[in-house]
């Protein structure tokens, strides 16, 4: 007997391109959307079709939002997908190969299929793996914006990639990293592993480490002008994270009682006549 699949989806204002991912994954036993409380039509366009929405205000941490999804999911294993993605016929079969199949694997990686205003990157580190066809009951997600699954088991390989559509408008791509830095430089900085000193190096030093690996490492050079200011764009979307951090730092250095003493201007002395 075949395993039930649900298929979570984490959404905010995604009116226009929830529509496209839900008729993509309308085949599955179940649909559980967490919304981060949108202001537009994306909730009544999910229960349209079915989905059941969980609307829970976002604190910080897409690992949070991806295992209140699987609380509230009953399949036996989890798709864990984005708004901005879509689930081709052939990596439906796959899965349900794997639904169809015994296996001891507590999840599947498969390959995301980025599609950069129209363009599909096959080179430049943008056709990725992600390990988010997971068994329920098994795992658990860790981090606040890249979420990784904590795998306690082996991880099988799907013959199949999904779609990414991140980038058909620039200026909201703009605005959701910036949104992602913030998170990223907040996670950095209450970890407490590096000093205002070390975030001022890898400040200068980790837009230029991006672009090498995007551009000349992982060859995004071979997609033209998109491998070029794709390569640029996510070294600059580093150079603006580790900025955060160091205006976090100095920011969180000057509170201290410390550095506030020390910044107050000694009392004047009075002298006697």
């Amino acid at each position: 007997m075949a395993e039930r699949l649900s298929v979570v989806i984490l959404t905010k204002n995604e009116e226009g391109r929830i529509a496209r991912c839900l008729e993509s994954v309308r085949w599955a036993d179940e649909i559980v959307v967490v919304d981060g409380m949108s202001a537009d039509r994306t909730v009544d366009i999910c229960e349209r079709v079915g989905a059941r929405v969980i609307r829970h205000a976002f604190e910080g941490s897409f690992a949070q939002e991806r295992n209140l999804g699987m609380e509230h999911a009953t399949g036996d294993w989890v798709l864990q997908i984005d708004a901005d993605d879509v689930v081709s016929p052939d990596f439906r079969e796959a899965v349900e190969q794997v639904l169809g199949t015994p296996s001891a694997h507590v999840a599947f990686r498969f390959r995301r299929k980025s599609i950069l205003m129209g363009r599909f990157m096959r080179y430049g580190g943008w056709h990725h793996w992600l390990p988010n066809l997971v068994r329920r009951d098994a795992v658990r997600y860790v981090g606040r914006v890249h979420e990784r699954p904590e795998l306690n088991g082996t991880v099988g390989r799907l013959n199949a990639d999904i779609e990414h559509h991140p980038c058909d408008d620039l200026a909201a791509f703009i605005t959701r990293h910036n949104r992602y830095t913030s998170l990223q430089a907040e996670e950095l900085v209450a970890s407490g592993r590096w000093s205002p000193v070390e975030m001022r190096r890898e400040m200068a030093r980790r837009p230029w480490k991006r672009f090498w690996k995007s551009y000349v490492k992982k060859q995004g050079f071979r997609e033209g002008f998109h491998g070029l200011f794709f390569s640029l764009f996510f070294a600059w979307v580093e150079l603006v994270k580790w900025s955060k951090c160091w205006e976090l730092s100095g920011a969180a250095e000057a509170s201290t009682p410390e550095s506030a003493a020390a910044q107050s201007p000694s009392p004047k002395r009075i002298q006697s006549s």
